[in-house]
């Protein structure tokens, strides 16, 4: 059974305050199942926005959730993962967008490889 996307968001903005990092909920989406997109903000014109990884990604590796970087470089400019978050609502409005600032680019997600 898979964690509730507001409890999992909850418990995120938790462990990066637990960190220091500053990390806030930018959009609310649905409390049970809703999609979450984690956007990481370096604070010098870097950016990098995570989702959900395929299906195909997780199967068999016991992980409540894995991610991807939803873009082929590690790190683009903020109007490019603007747009990616623009397109991603379009697509599915009950989405959660957290979103981390932190100049080292942390992010505690577990990556899918």
């Amino acid at each position: 059974m898979r964690l509730r996307s507001d409890i999992w968001v909850s418990a995120y903005l938790r462990r990066c305050a637990v960190e220091n990092i500053s990390a806030v909920l930018r959009r609310r989406g649905a409390a049970e199942a809703g999609a979450i997109f984690v956007r990481v903000d370096r604070l010098d014109g870097r950016c990098a926005v995570f989702g959900p990884a395929p299906q195909s990604e997780t199967a068999g590796r016991g992980v409540e959730r894995l991610w991807s970087r939803l873009h082929k470089v590690d790190w683009v400019d903020p109007l490019a993962s603007e747009e990616r978050l623009r397109r991603e609502i379009a697509f599915d409005p009950d989405l959660w967008i957290v979103e981390v600032e932190d100049r080292a680019g942390r992010n505690f997600l577990d990556l899918a490889e």
